[in-house]
């Protein structure tokens, strides 16, 4: 595996690990603000949210930038707007940098997911998407703990700071060890959008959606799903957390390998259907902690798992197009973030806590539907290049 993938996976780690590091740390923030808990909370959806808009227009937008260029450029505003968020001095200002923020971020990951197969032998391509997806998926899933443990200590502010920090050491990382990577053509945004008429496009993406979607129905509410169901105290629920974080970064990397090895059509088909038992089955487990920690370490594992398999898929079914189709997918995962969120909310207010993986389960399901309806659909052919 080229050692520059690495270096990639480590960017991504840095930038990804700003969408979520506050989400443990709410209160905190909402005290220092101001404003309510529910107001500091949405700064998570905002982020997501542009981040899924803004990424597929930012590709095609600077289509004719040399990528290494164009990713230390991105890096820099990333550094800005940190900065910006540490001395935001209300919470108007923070939002305003939180946008800046998620822009330069969702043309980071996209950046790194586009780079990173090109710089590899073709029989290695998904597995370096799943090196840079583990980079993503372990700055999300170990940032809520890390902000935690450092934003009670030494506030919030601090968090942000640290990042841009590690944002500047990850830059000159970029620029000693990162060749030139010369532009390539990217689809206009019109021709993006024209690009999702094509079914076997749109439900491949639709399939990532829902599975982002049904991940975070269940784990948006995981701390108060040990609180009710297991009376679990926050010692134990720190160290689930911990046992979920690293199952989930050792995903990307296992999901990458598994596709190698058999292809991302059964690979996507095997983790989805794997994916909806562990979350359908989860409530039955909650009476053994050997159980219940195997299928959190299975869930771990599966939540991150499927990312390099569709990236995969996505290369192999729109070649020409592949820098868009991984940008819309990204944006996909977004989506997916914030309208999981938002029905786990819904299940957790209209039933209870106990019902979120079951929430979680139907939509995963429904992906498999989509899954299977997009592998049957006939080739793409005549991809729109602008």
């Amino acid at each position: 595996m080229n050692f520059k993938v690495y270096v990639l996976a480590v960017s991504a780690f840095v930038v990804g690990m700003v969408e979520l590091i506050i989400g443990g740390i709410l209160p905190v923030m909402s005290k220092d603000l101001g404003v309510s808990v529910g107001a500091v909370g949405q700064l998570i959806t905002i982020f997501a949210l542009v981040f899924a808009i803004s990424g597929p227009v930012l590709l095609s937008m600077t289509s004719k930038y040399e990528r290494k260029r164009l990713y230390l450029i991105a890096l820099g505003v990333f550094f800005l707007a940190n900065i910006g968020s540490f001395l935001s001095p209300g919470y108007g200002v923070l939002i305003f940098f939180r946008v800046i923020t998620s822009m330069s971020a969702a043309l980071i990951i996209v950046l790194s997911l586009t780079i990173a197969p090109k710089i590899v032998k073709p029989e290695y391509r998904s597995r370096a998407i799943g090196i840079i997806t583990m980079g993503v998926s372990s700055a999300l899933v170990l940032g809520v703990p890390l902000g935690v443990l450092i934003g009670e200590a030494y506030g919030w502010r601090i968090l942000f700071l640290i990042i841009a920090v590690l944002t500047l050491i990850a830059g000159l990382i970029i620029m000693k060890f990162l060749d030139p990577v010369p532009p390539e053509q990217v689809s206009s945004v019109r021709d993006q959008l024209r690009s999702l008429k094509n079914v076997k496009l749109s439900s491949a993406h639709v399939v990532t959606l829902l599975v982002l979607a049904g991940h975070y129905t269940m784990y948006a509410y995981f701390a108060e799903y040990l609180n009710v169901t297991m009376n679990a105290e926050p010692y134990w629920v720190s160290v689930a957390f911990f046992v979920f974080g690293i199952s989930a970064v050792s995903g990307g990397g296992i999901g990458g390998w598994v596709t190698d090895r058999i292809g991302p059509e059964r690979t996507v088909l095997l983790f989805t259907v794997l994916f909806f038992v562990v979350l359908a089955t989860m409530p039955l487990t909650n009476q053994s902690v050997i159980l219940f920690t195997v299928s959190l370490i299975i869930w771990g594992m599966l939540s991150w798992s499927i990312a390099p398999a569709q990236q995969g898929y996505l290369i192999k079914t729109a070649p020409r197009t592949s820098d868009i189709q991984q940008s819309i997918n990204t944006s996909a995962l977004q989506f997916g973030i914030a309208i999981g969120s938002g029905i786990g909310g819904l299940v957790v207010n209209g039933f209870s806590v106990e019902a979120a993986p079951i929430g979680g389960s139907i939509l995963v399901i429904l992906s498999i539907g989509f899954a299977l309806f997009s592998f049957k659909q006939p080739a793409v052919e005549n991809e729109p290049v602008s």
